[in-house]
């Protein structure tokens, strides 16, 4: 086994009790544990930033979904990417750079088969965890495949300041949109959309009624609706859907933390007249898509014809309270920890 210096102490974050509604401090505990040492096959990685995400609130629930809850007692996991500092694995080196899945703590162990190795020269390090990382994916996945965008569509996306909302609408520019139109929730954050990443047009959601605000936003209707909100958003998109209108259902922020069961759209019988389409997904099913979606989104980076916002919070200390401010909509673009 080859290694550098190994450190004492790692922190890492535990969930202690399962959130009711917003989650609370008192939920979570940070803890020090031992240093871990990689066995057979395995690296021991020091994370240099950990990604914090809305899905993870579903997590901290014991109910049952898509993926396994978090373990009460147990460190949390999430996006990571680090360098390793000790390998007992074949074809990974001590000062290679990896992508996991083993996020919420300072020092990792992985198996050497689930750690994805990226190039820092190619692109910053924490864009593996947002425009070219899960995330991105995330974006290209929905936009092209679940919502089958097509050129000259008009294209709605509501969380369009967050990581994945920004990425769908200027890839949809890209491709050839008539017209990108995205709800935010600030005016800051409409601002940013129209300046700096090419929407058409924006709205501050906070600002009135999202289906007064779309139609004026989008006179001719839309044919795209790329959800990452729920709720009232998505009323208001099948109320201004076109014929052989999709939606694509990324997330539902808008009702993570509620206690009581959220209504559905009132509207949904207007799918009859639009021939209109909602399909779910998630990015897990896409995986055959990442080495498209790195060539060409890679380039796009490259070349500064897409760009992306991270909001960088320091210290494994604040993992929790950058989480926090996923929930509430602190963050413009993607939300990343760096330790």
């Amino acid at each position: 086994m080859t290694e550098t210096q190994l450190p004492a102490v790692n922190r890492e974050w535990h969930l202690v009790s399962r959130p009711v509604g917003w989650p609370k401090p008192e939920d979570f505990a940070l803890v020090e544990a031992e240093v871990p040492q990689p066995g057979e096959g395995q690296v021991l990685v020091r994370n240099a930033y950990v990604s914090v995400d809305p899905y993870m609130r579903g997590r901290m629930s014991a109910a049952k979904s898509y993926v396994a809850p978090f373990e009460l007692g147990k460190v949390m996991q999430g996006g990571a990417v680090g360098e390793v500092i000790a390998s007992n694995a074949e074809g990974v080196e001590v000062g290679d750079h990896v992508l996991h899945f083993f996020g919420w703590r300072e020092f990792a162990v992985v198996d050497a088969k689930q750690a994805v190795k990226v190039d820092p020269q190619a692109a910053p390090l924490s864009t593996y965890l947002g425009a070219l990382g899960m995330t991105g994916l995330t974006a290209y996945a929905g936009l092209l495949r679940t919502a089958s965008f097509k050129e000259g569509d008009s294209v709605f996306v509501s969380g369009a300041a967050g990581a994945v909302g920004s990425q769908v609408g200027q890839i949809a520019k890209l491709k050839g949109a008539s017209r990108v139109i995205g709800s935010a929730g600030s005016d800051e954050k409409v601002k940013l959309l129209v300046e700096e990443y090419g929407f058409d047009a924006a709205f501050n959601y906070k600002n009135g009624p999202v289906s007064e605000q779309l139609r004026a936003a989008a006179p001719d209707g839309v044919d795209v609706y790329f959800d990452n909100v729920g709720g009232e958003h998505l009323e208001a998109a099948i109320g201004s859907l076109n014929r052989d209108g999709r939606i694509a259902v990324c997330g539902m922020i808008s009702v993570y933390n509620s206690t009581e069961p959220v209504p559905g759209p009132k509207n949904l019988a207007r799918l009859i007249q639009t021939r209109g389409r909602i399909e779910g997904f998630l990015v897990g099913d896409h995986y055959d898509l990442q080495a498209q979606f790195v060539q060409e989104v890679g380039a796009w980076v490259r070349s500064g014809e897409l760009k992306y916002s991270e909001t960088v919070v320091e210290g494994i200390e604040n993992n929790l309270e950058a989480f926090f401010g996923v929930l509430r909509g602190d963050n413009v673009g993607k939300m990343i920890v760096k330790l």
